[in-house]
């Protein structure tokens, strides 16, 4: 992906997503925050391919910085993190006696797998494990003209973009300073207007995602029961898919969504395991996000993909110490900043 290297400055993660900003800075060695912060976007004003968004993106980027800080920011030298579902990131296999030819076989995988032309795609490659004979190969690629955009935004507000990675990635990266993220495990993460899944298996595999988020279940249940959307906001958070009165008609607005998650969920463990060159096993799906607060979304999970679900949090990971820490009900939309903020500064090259 897009990096530049700057020797001494702290790292700070930036999450950008269509319902907002979020940075928040960590001191890696103690997991201790010094400072966080976010600002809300009208996803209205974020058009797809951010050239109309350019003014309103770069005011909401300042309004982030200068006016909405809890503690403090160590620098402005971030990480910029993507929704998955803007990027592409596949895993393959290569005799490691062509290691030398490793660029043109990720150029290959790419001409093959994804629908943009090479010359219109940032590329990037990482050798995540390697025998004797074989070498596993993580690709991922983003749009140039949506990074772009984005980069231009942020460095417009006088923030320095360190590195450029998949939001999952952050994700998953937390999840390892936990014990939850110790084995083979399918991450769904679940945000407000789009889900983000990943096979973690010491580092991520392959991606995927769809335009599905928490939003869209509360809009389900206002639409099929007829009702405002701060009830069915309520409904879902407090009854979700968990026995009760209403249950029928509140489980019956919630399965088309949630089931669309699951089948692409299955799209991407089973591109996984048809690819895999080991016999790794995926042991537990991991629901983590601002849209994982559904009542019985594990089991719903568990029963779909026939694997041992949960709604996770890594948030014990983190130490506030003197920093007061966001509500609990807002604590799952920091947790891609904090992950991208976790990145080892080896990772970032020039």
């Amino acid at each position: 992906m897009t990096s530049l290297f700057y020797k001494s400055k702290p790292i700070i993660g930036l999450d950008v997503s269509q319902t907002g900003l979020r940075v928040v800075s960590v001191d890696r060695e103690k997991m201790l925050v010094h400072g966080y912060g976010s600002v809300d976007l009208d996803p209205s004003k974020v058009t797809d391919n951010l050239e109309k968004s350019q003014d309103y993106l770069t005011e909401r980027v300042n309004s982030l910085f200068n006016d909405s800080i809890v503690g403090r920011l160590d620098s402005n030298r971030v990480v910029l993190g993507l929704p998955a579902v803007r990027t592409f990131a596949r895993t393959f296999t290569m005799p490691a006696s062509q290691e030398s030819n490793i660029q043109e076989a990720v150029n290959l995988e790419v001409e093959q797998y994804i629908p943009l032309p090479l010359d219109n795609l940032y590329v990037d490659h990482q050798v995540i494990s390697r025998t004797k004979k074989d070498l596993t190969v993580l690709m991922c690629a983003v749009p140039k003209r949506f990074v772009d955009t984005i980069l231009k935004v942020v460095r417009s507000a006088g923030v320095e973009v360190a590195m450029v990675e998949p939001s999952v990635n952050a994700v998953s990266r937390l999840l390892e300073y936990t014990k939850e993220g110790g084995l083979p495990t399918v991450i769904v993460d679940i945000g407000p207007t789009g889900t983000d899944i990943a096979i973690l298996d010491k580092a991520i595999r392959v991606t995927g995602g769809l335009n599905i988020g928490g939003n869209t279940l509360t809009l389900d249940i206002a639409k099929k029961m007829n009702i405002p959307l701060e009830q069915a906001h309520q409904l879902k958070v407090l009854s979700g898919l968990s026995a009760g009165p209403r249950q029928e008609k509140i489980t019956n607005s919630l399965r088309p969504s949630l089931t669309r998650i699951a089948n692409e969920t299955r799209k991407v463990i089973r591109f996984y395991t048809e690819r895999s060159s080991d016999e790794t096993k995926l042991e537990q799906v991991l629901i983590v996000g601002s849209g994982s607060n559904v009542p019985g979304l594990g089991e719903f999970f568990t029963n779909e993909l026939i694997m041992p679900a949960r709604v996770a949090s890594p948030w014990q990971a983190l130490n506030f110490a003197s920093v007061t820490p966001p509500a609990k009900q807002l604590r799952p939309r920091f947790m891609t900043a904090a992950g991208l903020a976790l990145v080892d500064p080896q990772e970032i090259i020039t």
